[in-house]
């Protein structure tokens, strides 16, 4: 698979996150801004904490477009000036078009306005301005409007980067990532790559049956070399529309990283293929916080035990006060009904970390077992089995293609609604 030029369409958004747009990352760039109200400035810094603008370097200032021309008489425009307007029409445009006398070529601008009126809105767009958003408008439209300032026409839509991770050591956080995978390269046809991070000990070149001879650790110790060709070599091919950046799972180094040091080779498989799975170690450091903060879906796999429940909350809580505009992580019960093991009922589990598990997977011993020591995922041993079909309800659920699989009674409801103490 040629990392740059992957058909693909892009995946459709899960019904809970419809009212969030899927918003690319806004690239590093510079953006100074000049807001005229206390509730305008409050806004634009909420945008600013916003996950997908973490690599810009943003400055606030007060004082609307009288403001932007001082600043700018005899200093360089930044990548983007966003300037505030409560100004009549008139003034507003001879504002502009003194602004327009220092602007250096390239830099784009935003107007934040408060009349939506299509003669201004014209006037401004044959002076060159980018975007007018009329309030009352979010942070989300506005971290949307500066995306969109960098998107070329045309462009492929960047896949959705979902992040897996468990709450506790040894609870299959990587057994479901890789079977989330082949679910979503194959129930929903989908190109998917699933990036293993878990360096040192690392099991997804095992689950699939592969031995690549290279994989995610020659392009992070080799960040100069990063390139979408680099990436490409580095994937092995694990089905038609599924592809492994392997780790090495070797001791002969140790994996100190810093927090951006997998920034890049996530921004290529993103631009490569509609789906990007990331299998994270049970760690924390700052490139894990990292990459659970900046991706778009983050999923929590846990046990039903004491020691799951507490850390499923601390990362929850953590990554919820860390993304204000997204929703919550989704939080998968795996291995339910294991024999002979004290669980947390269901009930008790969701309200204390007050989210409903998005998915429940029960405890097959057999199966799993076989699955793991034959290098197999679950469909292929039971393409029909109810576990199987879990997964597969799982990846249509975050594809928005839902009601398409649950035209039907799902199979475990009876069993899930008992545990939960509803009816079934």
């Amino acid at each position: 698979m040629r990392a740059q030029a992957v058909d693909s369409v892009e995946p459709t958004p899960s019904p809970r996150s419809a009212a969030i747009p899927q918003i690319d990352p806004v690239p590093r760039v510079s953006i100074q801004a000049f807001c005229e109200t206390p509730e305008t400035a409050a806004i634009v810094q909420t945008a600013v904490a916003d996950r997908r603008m973490a690599k810009t370097h943003v400055k606030q200032n007060m004082g609307g477009a009288a403001a932007a021309v001082e600043a700018y008489r005899n200093a360089p425009t930044p990548n983007v000036i966003v300037i505030e307007a409560t100004a009549n029409r008139d003034i507003l445009v001879e504002q502009l078009d003194e602004l327009s006398n220092f602007c250096d070529a390239g830099t784009r601008v935003i107007v934040l306005g408060r009349v939506n009126d299509i003669v201004l809105y014209r006037q401004l767009m044959a002076r060159g301005v980018s975007e007018y958003l009329v309030a009352p408008f979010s942070a989300v439209e506005f971290v949307q409007a500066v995306s969109n300032l960098f998107r070329a026409p045309g462009a492929k839509p960047l896949g959705r980067v979902v992040a897996v991770i468990g709450a506790k050591g040894g609870v299959g956080a990587s057994t479901v990532a890789h079977n989330l995978s082949w679910a979503l390269s194959g129930d929903l046809e989908s190109p998917t790559i699933v990036a293993d991070f878990d360096l040192g000990f690392g099991t997804a070149g095992l689950d699939y049956n592969q031995d690549p001879p290279q994989g995610v650790a020659e392009a992070v110790f080799a960040p100069e070399r990063v390139d979408s060709n680099l990436i490409d070599r580095l994937l092995s091919k694990c089905g038609e529309r599924l592809h492994l950046l392997a780790a090495p799972a070797t001791l002969d180094r140790v994996y100190d990283f810093s927090e951006t040091s997998f920034d890049s080779v996530v921004d290529i498989m993103r631009a490569a293929a509609p789906w990007v799975v990331l299998d994270l170690p049970h760690a924390w450091t700052g490139w894990t916080r990292r990459m659970l903060i900046a991706a778009d879906e983050v999923i929590i796999v846990a046990a039903p035990d004491l020691a799951n429940l507490r850390n499923a909350k601390n990362i929850i809580d953590t990554i919820r006060g860390a993304r204000p505009n997204d929703y919550p992580p989704r939080l998968i019960i795996n291995g339910l009904g294991m024999a002979k093991r004290p669980e947390i009922a269901l009930a008790d589990f969701a309200k204390t970390i007050e989210a409903e598990p998005f998915a429940v997977i029960p405890h097959d011993a057999k199966l799993f077992g076989a699955a793991a020591n034959n290098g197999q995922m679950i469909a292929e041993i039971e393409p029909k089995g109810k576990v199987a079909e879990a997964f597969g309800d799982l990846a249509a659920k975050l594809a928005g293609r839902a009601e398409a699989r649950g035209a039907k009674r799902g199979l475990f409801d009876p069993f899930f609604a008992k545990l939960m103490g509803k009816k079934g």
